[in-house]
């Protein structure tokens, strides 16, 4: 990644407002099924919601029955990180931007019929969608 978004925390805040702050900043979740992206069938890129880097293409996004918007790949290897999430008292693989380090989900091992084998279950508010023009 060429560039790191840095802001603090009340900066961050003050952008984000409560609920975004609570998923991208501090790794909440939103309730499965509540999402605005969930349904969202149209072509474009979803990007980070904290900083706008793009993150998925709508031509990876699949249903994956979950209850959050689910891709198999990201726009980039790059562009996302991934870190051993040991909370909860399991082992997950959270997922964030690589170029502000917000909470964006989970990738799980168990996207099977996608070409990678992987589902990146994203909570929608960490996203913003942009239809192709």
């Amino acid at each position: 990644m060429a560039y790191r978004v840095e802001k603090s925390d009340d900066e961050w805040r003050e952008q984000l407002g409560d609920e975004q702050f609570a998923v991208l900043r501090e790794a909440s979740t939103e309730r499965a099924w509540t999402g605005e992206l969930l349904d969202e069938e149209r072509a474009g890129v979803y990007a980070c919601a904290a900083c706008g880097a793009e993150l998925f293409k709508s031509g990876t996004k699949f249903d994956s029955g979950c209850g959050w918007p689910s891709f198999y790949e990201s726009v980039r290897p790059e562009a996302v990180e991934l870190i051993e999430d040991t909370s909860l008292g399991m082992v997950r693989t959270e997922v964030r931007c690589a170029a502000c380090g917000s909470h964006l989900g989970h990738v799980f091992p168990d996207g099977f019929g996608t070409p990678t084998g992987d589902r990146y279950c994203m909570n929608s508010i960490a996203l913003d969608f942009t239809p192709e023009s």
